[in-house]
């Protein structure tokens, strides 16, 4: 039985709200990521949206500071839950 991975979509609101409620200015959550300012900056302002292994990172900080980073998980659309209960019937038939 496996765990299936949820993808959390981090936007300019939900950075912002995590930078806040760590009581960090931009640089400070920068260095804490270790990236640049203007990237946080970025971030914020919508322009970019963080990706890959810094993403996961950001959730692993939000899980570490007990931030409520549920609020900005990505709810599947109807086609991925249904794909994920067909899924789940047939691992369950193939026991």
């Amino acid at each position: 039985m496996g765990r299936r991975k949820v993808k959390y979509q981090w936007d300019a609101e939900s950075i912002r709200a995590l930078r806040k409620y760590m009581g960090l200015t931009q640089q400070q959550m920068s260095e804490e990521l270790g990236t640049r300012q203007q990237t946080i900056s970025e971030w914020e302002t919508g322009m970019y949206r963080p990706r890959g292994g810094i993403s996961r990172l950001l959730t692993l900080v939000a899980e570490r500071e007990g931030f409520a980073y549920q609020t900005v998980a990505k709810e599947p659309s109807p086609l991925e839950s249904a794909e994920g209960a067909e899924t789940e019937k047939a691992e369950k038939s193939e026991s």
